[in-house]
């Protein structure tokens, strides 16, 4: 056995552990394997180890794995990085999903991209939990603008929201922030949104982010070591 595979079966292992430990079925959370900094040859492994759904963040770096890899028609690329106007155009194009969304501008230059043929691009929206200046994100109080227009383009789906809190070892804080997530969450589905992602959690932070309920984590080092 690889030593990616090893390394993927005991992040599904904790996923379950932890889903377990906080009264969650682990069946509703997803796994994001992200491969940015990462070779071709090292996501082969996690494909033959059954991995379809992987996080890409940087647009150079992700075309010539995606164009390499196109043969596998059931790998779902998810790109988690920010967004410049500039890339756009093909974000659009090879991506199933995108996580970063945080301004109109963005959201309206990928509806109007978005390739005819492709269904509707999947996009999550980013908020800055932690009020980070340096962090990407939409502000918690300037969201629902944003939701509400692209709700209203027809080559986006909406399918919920990402966060990337201030980094912390501390539990506690751990879930603090993503409690906060989790309130904006819930409160959107109060308001009829229809949410189902709450894309929360990376390789430090995965039990505090299931404990608050995050429906995808996205892990990294994890998998595949230090970058």
């Amino acid at each position: 056995m690889s030593v990616i595979k090893q390394k993927l079966a005991q992040v599904y292992s904790d996923i379950e552990k932890h889903a377990k430990k906080h009264g969650r079925d682990p069946k509703t959370i997803k796994l994001l394997a992200v491969t940015k900094k990462h070779s071709i040859a090292e996501i082969m492994e996690a494909i033959s180890a059954g991995q379809c759904e992987f996080g890409e963040s940087y647009l150079q770096e992700a075309l010539p794995k995606i164009r390499t890899l196109t043969d596998h028609s059931d790998i779902i690329w998810h790109y988690i990085g920010p967004i410049q106007s500039n890339k756009a155009r093909e974000i659009a194009k090879y991506f199933s999903w995108v996580q970063s969304v945080d301004r109109e501008k963005i959201a309206t230059l990928l509806n109007q991209h978005r390739p005819l043929n492709l269904p509707p691009l999947n996009v999550c929206v980013e908020v800055n939990i932690s009020g980070e200046k340096t962090k990407s994100g939409i502000a918690p109080e300037e969201l629902l603008p944003l939701i509400n227009v692209i709700n209203k383009l027809p080559n986006l789906r909406l399918r919920g929201i990402m966060a990337i809190p201030a980094f912390t070892y501390d539990y506690n804080e751990q879930i603090r922030a993503f409690s906060i997530a989790k309130d904006i969450f819930t409160k959107l589905n109060r308001a009829s949104f229809n949410l189902d992602t709450l894309s929360l959690g990376m390789s430090n932070d995965l039990e505090a982010a299931i404990a608050c309920g995050s429906t995808m984590v996205r892990i990294g080092t994890a998998i595949f070591g230090s970058r």
